[in-house]
Order: structure tokens, then sequence, then C-alpha cells
């Protein structure tokens, strides 16, 4: 905890200075001051649908039917309904603070509410019901944003909830802000009657299990029962798991340091095969029969040097093996639509790929598409949903070497 909340305040104090601007009067500065609340304060209140918002930071993307679910730290769920992707219609905003991910299966929401899990009956996405709340169901510093204080009684840790912009002196900066820390965090599933993430998932479901990741663990809960989540257990496995992605009966986890490798033909009891083991960096994953598509970057907690795609050989995954790596910029999230590949490269944009001869990958782009510093993607079946710094976008790719964008959610728009 000690080494996250050094991290945390080193992060906090960067941000701090990116995002100062010096005014008139010597020694004073605008800053954005957090406003606070308690965890416990927050369980308290009745978390409702709200009216759409325009989006600010967009952040994880989720489509289940005909909606779609963009992510909002400290702000909450925004909800559009996406059945013409053409023209998607926004419904409102579910104010879950503390949210990163969520996953869906028969209408029911599961979603992290700082370290809660919360499920929310959505049969009619446009009225959200909270109808469980399991507390403490992820470690401290898994998903939480702006803890300032490490209590054993949760409902008494404090969060931010927002910010208001003052005018403050180098002295209140050394005073207050050495107090503060903030944990930034950063396809899933395609079983029947759940919704879609993007390859940096933290949450996916297989076979009537919801599999949730937070800074090191891997939590198992049964939801044979959508509406009644029943907790089986955690496995342990080690600091910088990252991401989700569930194939067949397999289950990869992408880390900083690797790719592990799941059987989950009994979806209770999740088997360690192999792990693939690589130098320190971000690293989501999508997979085919035959191969893995990992992508490593370097970003501030990444720590890492190398910016690329690499293949790996799964045919035997108690034995993964380097097949190929190819040069990217900063590459984020990846979508694997047949022999297409698409990978979101950062402030590159969007890259398209022939993927049918893995050692050529690099060699046979098709597109390349700038929209901000694109994140991650999920290929629905009407559009291909791509979710980047400004905002999300929506392609027809059904010519997959060449995207048409269909409709763009972005800060000067609802609908």
């Amino acid at each position: 905890m000690r080494n996250l909340k050094t991290l945390g305040l080193f992060m906090l104090s960067t941000l701090l200075c990116l995002s100062c601007d010096k005014i008139k009067t010597e020694g004073e500065y605008l800053r954005k001051i957090p406003i606070y609340s308690t965890l416990g304060q927050q369980r308290k209140m009745n978390i409702e649908i709200q009216e759409p918002i325009e989006l600010d930071r967009t952040g994880k993307i989720y489509s289940y039917k005909d909606f779609l679910f963009i992510m909002e730290w400290q702000k909450g769920i925004h909800i559009y309904n996406n059945a013409n992707p053409s023209k998607p219609v926004a419904i409102g905003l579910l104010p879950v603070l503390g949210n990163m991910d969520i996953a869906v299966k028969d209408d029911v929401l599961y979603a992290d509410n700082y370290f809660d899990l919360l499920s929310f009956d959505i049969k009619d996405p446009s009225k959200p019901k909270l109808i469980d709340r399991q507390r403490d169901r992820f470690s401290l510093s898994s998903f939480a944003v702006g803890i300032v204080s490490n209590n054993v009684n949760s409902d008494e840790v404090k969060i931010i909830v927002d910010y208001k912009d003052s005018l403050v002196t180098e002295e209140y900066i050394r005073t207050y802000y050495p107090e503060q820390r903030e944990v930034m965090l950063h396809y899933s599933s395609s079983e029947s009657g759940s919704g879609t993430g993007g390859s940096m998932a933290r949450f996916t479901i297989a076979k009537d299990h919801l599999y949730l990741l937070d800074v090191k663990n891997l939590h198992l809960m049964d939801i044979s029962n959508p509406s009644k989540p029943r907790y089986l257990k955690d496995i342990e496995l080690f600091p910088g798991v990252e991401t989700l992605f569930p194939y067949k009966d397999k289950l990869f986890v992408g880390s900083t340091t690797g790719m592990v490798i799941f059987d989950i033909s009994n979806p209770s009891q999740p088997e360690k095969l192999s792990t693939y083991g690589h130098v320190r960096a971000c690293d989501p994953v999508v997979v085919d029969d035959n191969y893995a598509y990992v992508t490593l970057r370097t970003g501030s907690t990444c720590v890492g040097s190398n910016n690329q795609l690499e293949v790996i050989d799964i045919k035997d995954p108690k034995k993964p093996q380097f097949v190929s790596v190819h040069r990217m910029t900063n590459p984020h999230g990846l979508a694997l639509v047949g022999k297409y590949l698409y990978i979101c490269d950062g402030w590159d944009g969007l890259k398209s790929f022939e993927a049918d001869d893995v050692m050529k990958i690099g060699e046979r782009r098709l597109e390349h598409l700038k929209l901000g510093q694109a994140y991650d993607i999920i290929p629905g079946p009407k559009s291909l949903i791509v979710v980047h710094s400004a905002g999300v976008e929506q392609f027809d790719y059904s010519d997959p070497k060449k995207l048409k964008q269909l409709s763009s959610i972005n800060r000067s728009n609802l609908n």
C-alpha cells in the first residue's frame, strides 16, 4: 500500500503541474480542488438514472443488445440506445461513481462502485434498478479513485466526488495536497444473454460465471441466477494483472509482465495452464484458435520500453510460443475479426491489418484513421465501436478493408 500511495502522490503532483495555469497574482494558481465525501455517505444515496450529459473523459465501452454503455470515471455510466448505429440516442447517465468496468447478463448489469459490486435490473435501460450491493468485494486499492485514507472501516474512506476551480497559493498546495492521491487505472464475452466488452476489460462473463479482476486477484461469482450473484472464491495472481479475455473454454489474463492462460471448462474451478512472460509493458490480448495477439506499450503506469504487437502460438495452451513481433506507436486495445486485426494505436489513431499471415501483419496495413487517442474497440453485430480521447466512433465494417463512419458521440452532442 505504501508503494501505491507513493505512486499515487507522484501521479497526482504531475497532473497538478500539468493542469495549473499561473495567473495575475504571483504565487497564486488556478487549481481544480477536490470535493470530498465518504464511501459510507455514497452508499446511502439512491442511484437513479439522470438526464443525459455530455461526455467529458471517455472510459471503457460495453455493448449489450441494442444498447451502448460508456463509462466515465467520477461521473458514471452513459447509456445510449444504439439500435441504429448511425444515430445513437442518449438515454441518460447512471451515476455510479468510482466505476471502471461493467458486464451484463440476462438484463442484469454488474458494475464496480469503488470497493463494492452493484447489480442493476436493466430490463428497461431507461429505468435501471439497483437490486444488489456486495460491500468490499474489491481490495481497497483496486478500482477506487480518489482514496485519501486507508481506514479499516471502508465507510469512513474519503473519496473525491467532484472538483471545483479555485484560486490557491503555493502554501495551500504544500499544506493539503501531500495527503491526497488518485489511483488511476485504466472483448470480452460472447456468451448467450451477455454483452461484449473491449480488450481492456477487467470484467467478463463465461458459462454463467462472472470473472472480476482487481490489482492482483481474480474474483469468481456464480451468476446462474443473474439477479443474485453468489461469491465463490478469489484466486491470487500477482500485481499488475490488467485485462480479461474469454475464448471458448479458456480465459486469458493480460498483465504488465505477461499473459496467463486458464482452463475454464469447469468455470468455478479455473485451472492455470501456463504463463507467457515478456518485458514489462501494458498487455491487452485477443485470441483465435491458434494465436494470441498481444499489444505492449509504454506509458505512465506501464513502465515499459516497447510499443509493439506480439503474436503467440497457443495451439498448445500449456506451452505458448513466441511467433512474431510488429512495431507500433503506442498500442492499446485491439479486436480480431476473421483475418482482420484492428488496433487502437494511441495518439496515432486506429489501424487495420490483414492478419492471415502472422509473420507479415506489420507489412499489411489496410487503413490508418486519425481519431485522437484511440483506446479500445468492440466489433459489434451492427458496427465497429471505437472509444478515443474525445468520444466514441462507430463504423460500418461490412467491408473490413474500408471502414465507413456511421456516427460520432463526443463532447458536443448528446444524440
